[in-house]
């Protein structure tokens, strides 16, 4: 009974260690073992198939980087905690979690798909979409805004209504001023694998992301900084 909540003690042929996380103050050597979960063995897969790209982010010297944050227990069991975010810092020291704020901002109905991005350089966050057709399609009908859905999608005033929904949900959920959308994009085509934007398990790449978008990104900062 001990080990409910835990996913058990390692099994046979299998290592498991943690890594240490500084970011998220996870420290391996606390009293309290915590970081992020890998783990080596015969009984792990080889790799993805066909995907040895995805493959070797996460087999690093045989070792599977789950990105898991887990906990060792007393007993010797492990109790998986949290997950390995994407942390970054904007110019004025705040850090952003961005995966927890593109799940704030995921159920507003207007888009299917958000990746939020920013760095150490810029003080605020911008974001790229992929609108939900219907939704957009409606809106732009209830406010006579005319044109086809690609040209809907570059129209300023259905990016400030999209904008303004994301503005909505942060104040909703208390976001900090920082965590708030300042720009956004939005791309009638949706990030897929073909792009090379998402993983097989559906899971942003996000260098790749930013690569995509690199010049989307300028653009949308050389705006914020020129107002």
């Amino acid at each position: 009974m001990e080990m409910v909540g835990t996913v058990g003690p390692p099994v046979p042929n299998l290592d498991a260690c943690l890594e240490y996380v500084p970011k998220m103050n996870y420290d391996t050597l606390s009293s309290k073992p915590q970081g992020a979960i890998c783990i080596r063995g015969n009984v792990l897969f080889a790799g993805y198939y066909k995907r040895e790209d995805v493959t070797v982010e996460v087999l690093v010297d045989g070792w599977f980087h789950t990105g898991d944050i887990g906990e060792w227990q007393p007993d010797g069991s492990m109790k998986i905690i949290d997950r390995k975010k994407n942390i970054f810092k904007l110019s004025q020291g705040e850090y952003v979690i961005v995966e927890n704020l593109e799940n704030v901002f995921g159920p507003v109905s207007d888009h299917d798909s958000i990746w939020i991005y920013g760095n150490s350089f810029e003080s605020c966050l911008v974001a790229v979409a992929n609108p939900n057709k219907q939704a957009i399609e409606h809106y732009a009908n209830a406010h006579n805004i005319s044109g086809d859905f690609e040209a809907l999608c570059e129209n300023p005033k259905i990016k400030e209504y999209v904008l303004g929904e994301l503005t909505k949900v942060g104040k909703e959920n208390k976001l900090k001023g920082f965590e708030f959308v300042k720009a956004i994009h939005l791309d009638p085509v949706p990030f897929d694998m073909e792009c090379d934007l998402l993983t097989p398990t559906f899971k942003k790449k996000r260098p790749q992301l930013l690569k995509y978008y690199q010049s989307i990104i300028d653009n949308m900062y050389q705006k914020i900084n020129n107002r």
